[in-house]
This record gives C-alpha cells, structure tokens and sequence, in this order.
C-alpha cells in the first residue's frame, strides 16, 4: 500500500483528504505544521507528500527546499489558495512536482496523485514501447528507467522526479529541437499551458546537475528563438 503525508494546517482539510485517500486505499500520515512535516518526511518513507503552501512556523516552500536540499526526491503536490502564477511557478521552481490550487475537490486530488504515482513511479507504458531497451545513454549520463536512476561517469545523480520525467522526455527525443510549449505539454500537461519559465527553471536546474560546466552546457543547449536539444559530446 502506497504511503502518502498529508499535510495542511486547517483540521477539516487534513480530514477530508486523509478520508478519500483511505478510500482511495492508501495509508495515509498527516502534520498540521512545517516543522512536523520535515520531521516524519525526513525519518519515513512517503510515496508522495500533499503540502500546503501556507503553514505556521516553517511554511511549505521552506519544508520542500529543505527535502530537495536532503535529497530526498519524493514527489510533492503543493496546495496552495493562491491563484498567481508566480506563486504556481515558485513553488515549482524550488522543487514541488505539482500544485492543486484551493478550493478543489477530492476528486480532483485523487486524480492529481494517481497521475504523480504513474509518472515517477513506473515507467509509462507508451514511452517504454518507444524503447527496446531500458538504458539510455547521452555521452557520459546512463537512464536507467527500470530503476528510474540516473548516472554521469557512474556516479548517481539526484533528481526531483520532474526532472527525471523532463531528462526522460528530453532523452527519447535526442538531437530534436523541443519547443517550450511542447515539453509543457508532454511533461507537465494541459493544465501549464502558457508557463513557459517553468521549462527554462527546471532546464537550469538540469543543467546544474548534469552539466560539467553548468555555464557552457554540451548537453543540454539552448536553441535561441525555438527551445531545447538534447545532445551526446564529441568525446574524441
């Protein structure tokens, strides 16, 4: 059974949604402040967090920067009762894998969470079809989607699961110039049509982790005016 962390500072929230995720078969733990978060996501193992944007004490952003800063790369769903986009994006940027903006219904939730479970969990079946192998290589980085892992020069890099799912997506589609729009679609979906920097924050965050010289990148390269290539060095 799948262990989600629920947490939310309004009791009825937490309530509602430990109730449908039950149903939903899931175990479910929850925390109605930041500093109890931080603590049961750094000591248990989670599937998945459901995280309010807003909490006392140590607020959502803050949690989720200390996890990413632990590495620990499990998939959070931010709730927030923000509607700006720099709110949605910020959040995205510092590590969260998706946002549920209040108010939402439990359906909603459930759907979310089953989608961010398919996606970093397994590897989806139209995408493996794509393959007839499970490894990946681009130069010195090695994909391995069986274990969802990730390697430069056989040392392990730690990646958010969407930055897997964007490394993935970028992978299957070497020396193709992806628009902006297009990797939204593929990666993110519907739902982020139009938030372009999303793309150009996680491709940075990429960058950071995989590039030798993150300011000169050889893999992951800018095509001005159109989007993102992925390419394999000259290693000659």
């Amino acid at each position: 059974m799948q262990k989600i962390l629920v947490v939310d500072d309004e009791p009825a929230i937490v309530t509602l949604l430990s109730y449908n995720l039950t149903q939903a078969n899931y175990d479910v733990e929850s925390a109605t402040n930041g500093n109890d978060a931080l603590a049961l996501a750094t000591s248990q193992s989670f599937d998945a967090i459901l995280l309010d944007l807003m909490l006392p004490g140590m607020d959502g952003v803050e949690v989720t920067r200390k996890l990413r800063q632990e590495r620990i790369a499990t998939p959070i769903i931010m709730i927030t009762a923000k509607t700006d986009e720099f709110d949605k994006v910020f959040g995205l940027e510092i590590g969260a894998d998706d946002y549920i903006t209040k108010p939402f219904s439990p359906r909603e939730v459930v759907a979310r969470l089953k989608a961010v479970l398919r996606r970093y969990q397994n590897v989806p079946d139209d995408q493996a079809a794509n393959l007839s192998s499970e490894m990946i290589k681009i130069g010195d980085i090695v994909i391995d989607q069986s274990k969802v892992t990730v390697r430069r020069r056989g040392e392990r890099i730690q990646l958010t699961p969407k930055e897997y799912e964007l490394l993935l997506y970028l992978a299957k589609r070497p020396h193709q110039v992806l628009k902006r729009d297009q990797l939204l679609e593929g990666v993110w979906g519907f739902d982020y049509a139009g938030q372009t920097r999303m793309v150009d924050v996680h491709m940075s965050h990429l960058r950071d982790k995989l590039e030798p010289d993150p300011k000169n990148p050889i893999y992951i390269q800018t095509v001005r005016g159109f989007g993102y290539r992925l390419e394999a060095p000259n290693n000659d």
